[in-house]
């Protein structure tokens, strides 16, 4: 299967920025697209960014024009620029990927989830 392992996130005060990486491990697979998603305490899991192979890029109406996502396709890698950071910005972020991937010489789809970094964002 196809591994998922984020860092970047921490403390930071509001108005500050951080940089979330993700990078996905694994063998014989392809990513179609990755992005963040974040839980705060009490509320449901929502889409921070998401961006495609091809680049095209999904932002949460809450996060647009202060947060950049970015990917390394030969890295398998995806980044996350957060700027101007608000204390309601706090939450653990996820990563998500979803693509393709080989296993008995077939091809299948598969959705896999990082272990979560928690962001804090002080007055």
């Amino acid at each position: 299967q196809v591994q998922l392992v984020e860092s970047g996130g921490g403390l930071v005060q509001a108005g500050g920025s951080l940089r979330l990486s993700c990078a996905a491990t694994g063998s014989a697979f392809s990513i179609n697209s990755m992005g963040w998603y974040r839980q705060a305490p009490g509320k449901q899991r929502e889409l921070v960014a998401a961006i495609t192979s091809g680049g095209r890029t999904n932002y949460g109406d809450s996060v647009k024009d202060r947060f950049t996502i970015s990917r390394d396709n030969a890295k398998n890698t995806v980044y996350l620029q957060m700027n101007s950071l608000k204390p309601e910005d706090t939450a653990v972020y996820y990563c998500n990927a979803e693509g393709r991937y080989l296993r008995d010489y077939r091809w299948g789809d598969f959705g896999s989830w990082g272990q979560g970094t928690q962001v804090t964002v002080s007055l």
